[in-house]
């Protein structure tokens, strides 16, 4: 019965979807991210809030995804809910020491990728452009990692 409900948990947390999606991002610093412009590498798009405990404790497991892999194989892009400003956004990510891109988010923003009901959330991309994860909760630099090798394409 225990083995029953851990495996009906992991399927609730990694939703597969097989949706191809495109989004146009602007981040803080005014940059364009488009998913267009990704093909060949993994993206993982976090929806995010300053306020958000949970949110704080993943930001160090993604900029450790992001510096190992943005040259390489997979970019992330944080979406911060909720934010006042772009000035008080870049200003937290100076103090968590954030390093990849952020983009100031709202629900309307949001619906080009999917629906935001929990924060954190997460989707990822897989190299050609589509949809193949859903996360709703915390992610980890492992969880991320596992997921794509274990989905890679051949």
């Amino acid at each position: 019965m225990l083995a029953r409900c851990i495996m009906f948990v992991l399927i609730l947390v990694w939703l597969p979807v097989s949706i191809a999606a495109e989004f146009v991002l602007e981040d803080i610093q005014g940059r364009i991210h488009r998913l267009e412009d990704y093909r060949g590498k993994w993206v993982l798009v976090n929806f995010w809030a300053t306020w958000c405990s949970p949110c704080l404790t993943e930001i160090p497991e993604l900029n450790s995804l992001h510096d190992a892999h943005k040259d390489k194989d997979l970019l992330v892009i944080g979406i911060a809910m909720q934010s006042e400003s772009r000035n008080k956004v870049a200003d937290f990510a100076r103090a968590h020491g954030i390093t990849y891109p952020l983009v100031l988010g709202d629900f309307k923003l949001a619906r080009q990728i999917g629906t935001v009901d929990v924060l954190p959330s997460s989707y990822l991309y897989n190299p050609m452009g589509e949809q193949v994860s859903y996360h709703a909760g915390v992610v980890t630099r492992a969880t991320i990692e596992s997921h794509i090798e274990n989905n890679k394409l051949n």
